[in-house]
């Protein structure tokens, strides 16, 4: 018996509007209907009309039907697309490929699930991201490194599980377009070593295999230092030969028990790991070295670009974290090998509730760049506080580089005003790259957990990401209605009161946390719950520099110079005071409690507002949430009942400890008079 649900593919019985009609028959014309991902798309197609409508699904072999879906071959299609149309009873799921059936299938399977009528339909769809990836923080152990929802179910006491769940798991990244995973964890040398050994190559073999029916390309994460941790040559340098050899050996081999391997992430030179600056070769180099070794069998390395001096003296103002990135890479544009993709986090710190877009898109004009998020709500609540991410996603997808703009380096107009716009998601769709390796990630949040996400509504990140990376035009709120229709009900005030609680989540989150874009205000390593001197004078280089006078991060151009990094005229937005995005205020620049915002507030009296504001928020979460009792499934609306008395006491200590803090800090009392020490 299953322990596990299903997630958005729960198929539960739904009003039919004139769709069973369309959906009781189901014929292949132009693919072998015995091919993986076609036979998979048939079964799914099955298995919802089943659950959602009632009664059988017939296959038709040959001869016309005069109603039912009709799955045809268009070689015009591109890769991975598909359309939809309804004439006269036919529903045609038209594609070039299986990948294409698969996701035709499931749009069609989504518009039974959230009650919308077929008839007339004419859409088609196409992936906006030639890699739409989950990567995994899975220890082989079965430990997941922020993970918030249970153990792995890929690895348990270091054996690698391929299993019923396993299928689950390909069917659900499937359903919202998902094209390749990463299984292991890319931040631990033993989970991204032993894959790669004869011991486990036959079990990858076959997950592979799992996931290539679904359209899914397996990925690794390799370690740099393999060489040296199994028994190679003592030496990691790329321009070794025996390196390059030992290399050369490994990767035949790999590739010749897993021919369906995409290739490798890598995490090198970062948080203590070695790599190519150990050396003295560049990061190109050891990409390269890589990516030579792995292109005779169609492989890509994804080089993540998260280095970062973590040795730092937090008495020195100069060396700044958020420089890092574009510090490392900015000088090896161009150099890299075309199937290198250098995976750069969404922000230059590390995935805070609020950060300025990565400098490096945009900066990079001759280097394949892929865009990283994180869905596991590491510094965003550990999946216990609602914080629904996709919104953030989109500011980020839509940042504007101005990379296409000729005279970035001296333009001074407002960003708004520029023709020539190239965004995040210009640069990740590989729309400015001529191979088309590009794509968007996003660091995972499943487990073992009965739900998948520990919180059932974490799911909605789950679930949003990949709707995202396969088509970056939709809203927010277009997602969140899409999955609180498939995973709770198509209740109107279900679903009301699920995107009331979903949309503001994140800005709720942000006000009773970080002020201003401060950030890290986190309890050391464990980064749940408030800890306003946590990093403050630790070896991460993660500082908010308050003291008596003031607070903030001076990166200006009399500070560290991080605003420089951008183009213009982003550079002389974030540079002045009174122009920088109030979002984003204290992460360039220091200022005194009593700078006053646009609102007219001073700096101190927003951030004791916003921190009363967020805990009443999550009060008015938690009332929306009540309202719902018996609307949804039992089991959902207790588990998250549950999480929300932990997210209002967490909230609660959030607001007393910061606004304590800066009382204390500032000497400056609460205008409303409120208790705040």
């Amino acid at each position: 018996m299953e322990n596990w649900t299903q997630g958005w593919l729960v198929y539960r019985h739904v009003e039919d509007v004139g769709n069973a009609q369309l959906t009781r028959k189901i014929k292949i014309t132009g693919f072998d209907e015995e091919q993986p991902m076609v036979r998979n798309a048939v079964a799914e197609f099955r298995r919802g009309i089943r659950g959602m409508l009632g009664g059988s699904v017939t296959l038709v072999h040959a001869g016309a039907m005069r109603e039912g879906v009709l799955v045809s071959c268009r070689q015009e299609i591109p890769a991975e697309g598909y359309r939809i149309r309804e004439a006269d009873g036919i529903l045609q799921v038209e594609a070039a490929d299986g990948p294409g059936v698969l996701y035709g299938i499931f749009h069609v399977l989504r518009l039974v699930a959230m009650e919308k009528p077929m008839r007339g339909i004419d859409v088609t769809c196409r992936p906006d991201n030639p890699l739409r990836m989950y990567n995994h923080w899975d220890n082989m152990d079965g430990s997941i490194e922020r993970g918030y929802s249970g153990n792995s179910f890929f690895f348990e006491d270091n054996r690698v599980l391929v299993n019923r769940r396993t299928r689950d798991y390909c069917r659900l990244a499937a359903s919202v377009g998902i094209n390749g995973v990463v299984i292991n964890n890319v931040n631990v040398k033993e989970a991204a070593s032993w894959l790669i050994t004869e011991r486990y190559l036959g079990q990858v073999k076959k997950m592979a295999a799992l996931f290539a029916e679904y359209g899914i390309r397996l990925f690794l994460s390799l370690n740099f230092a393999a060489p040296i941790e199994l028994g190679g040559p003592d030496s990691a340098d790329p321009f070794d030969e025996d390196v390059t050899a030992w290399w050369r050996q490994k990767i035949a081999q790999v590739y010749e028990a897993v021919p369906e391997l995409g290739g490798f992430l890598v995490k090198a030179d970062s948080e203590g790991r070695p790599g190519p600056f150990t050396y003295g070769r560049t990061q190109a180099d050891g990409a390269n070295m890589l990516a030579d070794l792995v292109r005779p069998y169609g492989g890509i390395i994804l080089w993540r670009c998260f280095v970062y001096n973590c040795t730092q003296d937090w008495r020195d103002t100069k060396t700044d974290r958020a420089r890092a990135a574009y510090d490392n890479f900015i000088g090896t544009d161009g150099d890299y090998r075309d199937n290198v993709i250098l995976q750069i986090k969404n922000g230059p710190m590390d995935f805070q509730i609020r950060e300025p877009v990565s400098p490096l898109f945009g900066a990079l004009q001759k280097t394949n760049q892929m865009l990283e998020v994180q869905i596991a709500q590491e510094y965003t609540g550990h999946q216990i506080d609602v914080c629904y991410l996709i919104p953030m996603f989109k500011e980020v997808l839509d940042f504007n580089t101005c990379a296409a703009c000729p005279s970035r380096s001296e333009c001074t107009a407002p960003v708004t005003c520029c023709e020539k716009r190239s965004t995040v998601a210009d640069v990740v769709s590989g729309r400015t790259m001529h191979n088309g390796n590009a794509g968007i990630c996003a660091v995972c949040n499943t487990g073992r957990d009965e739900n998948w996400t520990g919180n059932d509504l974490a799911g909605a990140n789950f679930y949003g990401f990949g709707r995202l990376a396969y088509d970056t035009g939709l809203s927010a709120e277009t997602i969140a209605e899409e999955w609180i229709r498939l995973a709770l009900s198509n209740d109107r005030q279900v679903v009301e009161h699920g995107k009331k609680i979903l949309l503001p989540s994140r800005e709720t989150y942000e006000k009773y946390t970080s002020p201003l874009g401060i950030g890290w205000m986190v309890t050391p390593m464990e980064h749940y719950g408030p800890s306003v001197d946590g990093y403050e004078y630790s070896r991460w280089g993660t500082y908010h520099r308050a003291d008596w006078q003031g607070i903030g991060v001076d990166r200006t151009d009399r500070g560290t110079g991080y605003a420089q990094q951008y183009a213009n005229p982003m550079a002389c937005l974030y540079n002045g005071a009174e122009t920088c995005p109030e979002e984003l205020l204290l992460f360039f620049h220091h200022l005194p409690y009593q700078h006053r915002l646009r609102s007219g507030k001073t700096i101190i009296q927003h951030i004791y507002d916003s921190h009363f504001e967020g805990v009443e928020e999550v009060e008015e979460m938690i009332r929306l949430w009540k309202e719902l009792e018996g609307k949804i499934e039992e089991r959902i609306y207790q588990n998250v009942s549950e999480r929300f008395v932990r997210q209002l006491e967490n909230a609660r200590e959030w607001r007393d400890q910061v606004n304590s803090y800066f009382y204390r800090k500032s000497g400056i009392a609460d205008e409303k008079g409120r208790r705040i020490y």
